[in-house]
C-alpha cells in the first residue's frame, strides 16, 4: 500500500523550473501561491528532493494562519509532515526544513555517512532504505504505514522523474507561468534519462490563474 501521490510544480511555458544556475525564479502569481498553500494544508505530508532543499531552502510549511488553524480544528498537526529524499545525507544542518515548525523525515540510502546521520537524528527522523539510492517504493510503504494517505510532491525534477519512472504518481498539477526561461541545461519538470516508453497522461482540467495556466493530469495505468 502507498499514499495517494500528487505532484504540484510551477514551470515556464518551455518546461523549465529554474535556470542553468539553478536559481530560485518566481514563476507563480499570488493567486497560485494561495492555491499551493491550500494544497499543503490539505495534505498529510510534503515531499521534496535534496536538490530543491539545496537550491531553494524551503520551509515546506503552511503559510496562512487560518489554514493552520483549520488543520488544528480537524485534529491534525499545525503543518504537514515534511519528507526529504536525500540519498547521501547532504542536507545542511541549518536547512529551514529542519526547523521545529513541523516534523521532518530524512530518507537516505545506506551510502549516507553514519556521522552525519547521528547529527541529523537530533533534528529529524531518519529513514534508511536502499543501498545506493533511496528505495522510493519502500519509502512510500513506510509513509503509508505511519498514517500518510495524501502526499504532495513539490520537486525537483530529478525526484519527480524517479517517481514517475517507478509509477508512484497518481496526478500531476503544473502551473505554467507567463515566462520563458530557456537553457538546454536548465532543470525541467522531469529531469534525468528519458523513459523507454513515454508515460501516457489524461488531461483532467485546465484553468487560467493570473497570467498563467493551471493544468491537472492523471497518470494512466500501464497496459
Amino acid at each position: 500500500m502507498r499514499p495517494f501521490v500528487f505532484i504540484n510544480i510551477a514551470s515556464s511555458i518551455d518546461g523549465k523550473i529554474s535556470d542553468e544556475k539553478k536559481r530560485q525564479i518566481k514563476i507563480s502569481c499570488e493567486e497560485d501561491f494561495k492555491r499551493v498553500d491550500e494544497l499543503r494544508a490539505d495534505s498529510d505530508a510534503i515531499m521534496v528532493g535534496i536538490g530543491t532543499v539545496l537550491s531553494d531552502n524551503p520551509s515546506l510549511t503552511v503559510k496562512r494562519r487560518y489554514l493552520r488553524e483549520k488543520r488544528i480544528k480537524l485534529g491534525k498537526s499545525e503543518n504537514p509532515l515534511r519528507v526529504v529524499v536525500d540519498s547521501k545525507a547532504k542536507i545542511p544542518i541549518d536547512a529551514k526544513v529542519l526547523n521545529d515548525e513541523a516534523k521532518t523525515i530524512i530518507a537516505v540510502s545506506e551510502r549516507a555517512s553514519n556521522r552525519k546521520l547521528k547529527i541529523l537524528s537530533q533534528k529529524a527522523d531518519v529513514f534508511v532504505c536502499g543501498k545506493e539510492r533511496v528505495n522510493l517504493k519502500e519509502l512510500m510503504s513506510y509513509l503509508y504505514n505511519i498514517g500518510v494517505r495524501k502526499l504532495m510532491v513539490e520537486g525537483g525534477g530529478t525526484l519527480i522523474s524517479s517517481l514517475l519512472r517507478e509509477r508512484l504518481v497518481d496526478e500531476i498539477m503544473i502551473y505554467y507561468g507567463n515566462i520563458i526561461i530557456a537553457g538546454k541545461n536548465s532543470p525541467t519538470i522531469a529531469d534525468g534519462e528519458s523513459f523507454e516508453e513515454p508515460l501516457e497522461v489524461e488531461l483532467l482540467s485546465f484553468k487560467k490563474i493570473g497570467n498563467g495556466l493551471l493544468t491537472k493530469w492523471r497518470i494512466k495505468e500501464k497496459n
